[in-house]
């Protein structure tokens, strides 16, 4: 039986199966959307590395927010090709700062959900920091990151199928200063990082915490 969300979100095509998670203790260092790997390869919002990644995000003290693009499990609307997704992720952006205002939004997504989350990212002002997990720059063009302005976090297996980590590279090297770009490549990791899911979760936590000073915890907490 496919699991359930706790929440429907309104979408343009009609609402959005969404999964809300606050971090344990006091008080929030922002927020996070997360976004899933390709829906016609089974991908959903309780694909293991996005919820491992949303695990992560939680420990640094962020409040996660995935979403199922539509489509996918008890979300209206039908698969676009990464066109209509788009909208999807302005949709989870629109949730995020209507009742979080003033936190800072970070996007990650994984696989196909970082071709499009990436992309709103870029230009959503919104949104303050990105991660790209398993980027596919053998399937997409993603040459648009060399407008981004944002840090960006990369993790990536050297064995990535979707993604030549020499290519990932490559484009990583193209990107602004002002994108302080980091690239965390996973040996012997394939693109759904089986068997290194610890050592992504850790990453994102660390560069998370390395991003947000203590001080935004503790005024949070107030």
């Amino acid at each position: 039986m496919y699991p359930a969300g706790n929440l429907f979100i309104p979408a343009p095509h009609g609402r959005l199966e969404a999964i809300l998670k606050e971090p344990r203790g006091e008080g929030a260092r922002g927020v996070a959307l997360l976004l899933h790997p390709h829906p016609l390869g089974g991908g959903t919002m309780h694909n293991k590395v996005v919820f491992r990644a949303g695990a992560a995000l939680n420990e640094a003290g962020l409040t996660v927010l995935r979403i199922n693009f539509r489509g996918v499990g008890a979300s209206t609307g039908e698969h676009d090709e990464g066109r209509g997704e788009l909208e999807d992720v302005r949709a989870g952006l629109d949730y995020l700062s209507a009742h979080y205002p003033g936190q800072e939004i970070t996007l990650a997504g994984f696989s196909f959900g970082a071709r499009v989350g990436l992309e709103v990212g870029v230009a959503d002002e919104r949104v303050v920091r990105l991660i790209s997990l398993g980027t596919p720059v053998d399937k997409y063009d993603f040459t648009f990151l060399e407008a981004c302005r944002k840090p960006i976090l990369f993790v990536h297996g050297d064995r990535d199928e979707y993604g030549d980590v020499n290519h990932l590279k490559q484009l990583v090297a193209r990107l602004p200063p002002e994108a302080h770009a980091r690239l965390e490549i996973i040996p012997g990791a394939g693109h759904f990082f089986d068997e290194h899911l610890d050592r992504m979760k850790q990453l994102i936590t660390e560069w998370i915490n390395e991003c947000i000073p203590t001080q935004t915890l503790r005024s949070a907490s107030r």
